[in-house]
């Protein structure tokens, strides 16, 4: 909970947040650390806060969440960077290593990302991690098109 106010930062930012249906309130960046707790209660993982390694300062979150897409149980791999801190080589670096995490300590064998198409920053993350495109679903609350990315171990 002490992340918050860092949060809110990010998630509450229009442009940070302009592939999703609106950027969200204080109230709900709580709720969003409370929905990642529970996942960590009920799944054994979730969103990790990441820090600069030299100063400490939160940058952003990533790490795998579990979703059903199309009825079919996965794992979702995201992430979030504060704008300030883009083209840095941030995102592909966490999102990497949460990978490595999720196959190795977690043991799972699948991973995906749900990307908006015309998202194409975060499709770039995906696929400097080794993910490629699956299909297209309709996902979230407004039924968005979004592209799978996938990765098997």
């Amino acid at each position: 909970m002490e992340d918050v106010d860092d949060l809110f930062a990010i998630l509450g930012d229009a442009e940070t947040m302009r592939y999703y249906p609106a950027p969200y309130p204080r109230e709900r960046t709580l709720e969003w650390i409370t929905d990642n707790l529970e996942r960590y209660r009920r799944d054994g993982f979730g969103l990790w806060a990441i820090e600069d390694r030299e100063t400490g300062e939160y940058l952003g979150s990533c790490g795998p969440a579990a979703r059903v897409v199309d009825g079919v149980e996965e794992v979702e791999l995201g992430w979030h960077i504060k704008r300030s801190r883009w083209g840095r080589g941030i995102a592909p670096e966490a999102a990497a290593a949460c990978r490595y995490h999720a196959f190795g300590p977690l043991g799972l064998d699948r991973l995906i990302s749900l990307i908006r198409p015309v998202n194409v920053p975060s499709r770039r993350v995906a696929e400097k991690i080794g993910m490629t495109v699956e299909k297209e679903v309709l996902y979230g609350s407004v039924a968005w098109p979004h592209l799978v990315y996938a990765i098997e171990r």
